[in-house]
């Protein structure tokens, strides 16, 4: 029997880098590609363990090259495609948009393109829950899929686009999509430039640890094991054409986060240094992730467990971001923050 092809892209990310071993693993009867353009963020290391199994494929590849994309879908004919690639942290986003609309707009047309073109069987667009812009402080108001769209990032308005387009391309073409909807991610492989790694790397080199404005931003935070096995849900039983908000119901202001990692590692909150709050600063984010939970999701981690896991995480594998916050990164973290 032929195996399915399923495109994972930006599979040398974060969420992406780990949804790619969590198939592989789960699934020996797929084949699974993980296309990738290997950018600052991008990394492979993380597939060593998986870099030799039969079922692992690896494409470097620029998902904004339409005629690229195009010719490599009529060769290999994938079956169903997973999109995670994006340029993702808001604060590049606000200092150079250009590269944002590019890769998670124009790059997104020029993978719904080849999809409509083959005739896949599923599309899965990763999104944010950043598109609907911010809630306030109201313990009981939440996101849900019929949220109106108000992205007030430029990184948050370029996903809100390319949800707009995944969506249009259902509507007009008939094309098999799901976009799913995810509260801020945490775990193994998290770059080091967002807050959860930043600040454990920081404080293990008892370094400051920059705090936007007061640190009250509240965020809803999602293990990244429990969101790969949410998408893979979607994958095989959403309703073609729904959208599917996934929440960790783990709320924590951002100093809360810094204290409690502070607190594991033994050190003291004299590190923390509160820094000029980021334009457009969203003050809450918190999903309603019920409409997955109908289709037999639920998170298997609390906060409380799963950041004593990332933090151990962290310590046991030094040299993979140490190399990373060497060099060009430790320049650009001094310019952000003036640290």
């Amino acid at each position: 029997m032929t195996k399915k092809k399923i495109l994972v892209t930006g599979g040398a990310g974060f969420i992406g880098g780990n949804f790619v071993q969590f198939m592989v693993e789960k699934y020996p009867h797929y084949d699974i590609y993980n296309l990738d353009l290997l950018t600052y963020a991008g990394d492979l290391t993380k597939h060593r363990d998986i870099e030799k199994k039969d079922n692992y494929h690896f494409i470097k590849a620029d998902i904004v090259n339409s005629d690229e994309m195009t010719s490599l879908f009529e060769k290999e004919k994938f079956n169903y495609v997973i999109h995670f690639a994006a340029e993702s942290h808001v604060d590049r986003s606000i200092t150079d948009p250009n590269i944002f609309v590019q890769t998670n707009i124009v790059g997104t047309q020029a993978l719904l393109n080849a999809s409509k073109l083959i005739g896949i069987s599923k599309f899965v667009h990763v999104s944010t829950d950043e598109v609907y812009g911010e809630l306030d402080f109201n313990p009981s108001t939440f996101f849900t899929e019929d949220t109106p769209l108000q992205p007030n990032s430029p990184y948050s308005a370029s996903k809100a686009s390319s949800d707009l387009l995944v969506r249009a391309y259902y509507e007009t073409y008939g094309l098999p999509i799901n976009i799913t909807r995810c509260s801020n991610n945490y775990g193994p492989y998290h770059f080091p430039e967002k807050l959860i790694p930043l600040t454990i790397s920081r404080v293990l080199n008892d370094q400051k640890i920059p705090v936007y404005g007061d640190g009250e931003n509240i965020r809803d935070w999602l293990h990244v094991y429990d969101h790969c096995a949410a998408i893979d849900l979607v994958l095989h039983e959403g309703v073609n054409g729904e959208i599917y908000n996934v929440g960790g119901h783990n709320e924590r202001t951002n100093l809360e986060v810094v204290q409690t990692i502070i607190r594991a590692l033994g050190k003291s909150n004299e590190l923390i240094e509160f820094v000029t709050d980021r334009p457009g600063h969203d003050k809450r984010y918190a999903i309603d992730p019920s409409k997955l939970g109908e289709l037999g999701w639920k998170p298997t981690y609390t906060f409380e467990t799963g950041i004593i896991q990332t933090i151990q995480w962290y310590l046991d594998n030094q040299n993979w971001w140490k190399q990373i916050i060497s060099g060009e990164y430790e320049g650009y973290f001094e310019k952000q923050y003036n640290l």
